[in-house]
């Protein structure tokens, strides 16, 4: 009986641990080091145009089926964010995504969603239930986050946003979900650039 107990007192700490920061992938990926989750590590990590590194070339299909490559977008300021179904704090962003993608796709601005569910149909019903119109690779197993640069956010935490400079380079990157406002704080400063 004191075992249940205490069972269920660890399954609600949990609970209550993802709920507040993100949702956690369960498949455990392969990597040497993962970010800490403090607070300092949850803000906007703004990277120094001096000290920003060549993007990952992500690529694969959407979830659509088309191919897709994050250097297809060279040029334009990239919003790449990983999202699953399943998270909670991803369904609550997805909309802010899409209107700032709207407000901004005419200045040069492009969102390149990176789906982490297991089926192409699950994540293209969200994509459609949310009228997303920024396509999303479908990488289910989480396979290219592993090029990112380590310490850069932790992948095994959804949701994640990094963002990518018109050269292609790393400028940023947050471990919490977006609002509106925070996209356009991060997004101005960006557009100024040379």
């Amino acid at each position: 009986m004191r075992t249940k107990a205490i069972s269920r007192a660890v399954l609600c700490t949990v609970g209550v641990t993802l709920a507040l920061s993100g949702c956690a992938n369960t498949k455990t990926l392969d990597l040497d080091t993962a970010a800490p989750q403090s607070d300092q590590a949850r803000s906007f990590k703004s990277i120094p145009v001096s000290e920003r590194t060549e993007a990952p070339d992500f690529s694969g299909r959407t979830v659509a089926g088309d191919p897709v490559r994050l250097s297809d977008y060279k040029g334009k300021i990239v919003v790449v964010n990983a999202w699953a179904t399943w998270c909670g704090p991803c369904r609550a962003e997805s909309p802010e995504l899409e209107r700032t993608y709207r407000k901004f796709k005419d200045r040069g601005v492009q969102v390149l969603g990176v789906s982490t569910d297991v089926t192409r149909k699950n994540a293209l019903t969200f994509q459609q239930e949310f009228g997303l119109s920024y396509p999303s690779l479908h990488d289910p197993h989480g396979k290219q986050f592993l090029d990112l640069p380590t310490g850069l956010v932790n992948p095994q935490i959804l949701p994640f946003t990094f963002f990518v400079d018109r050269k292609g380079r790393i400028a940023g990157a947050l471990q919490i979900p977006l609002k509106e406002k925070e996209l356009r704080s991060i997004l101005t400063p960006l557009l100024t650039e040379k």
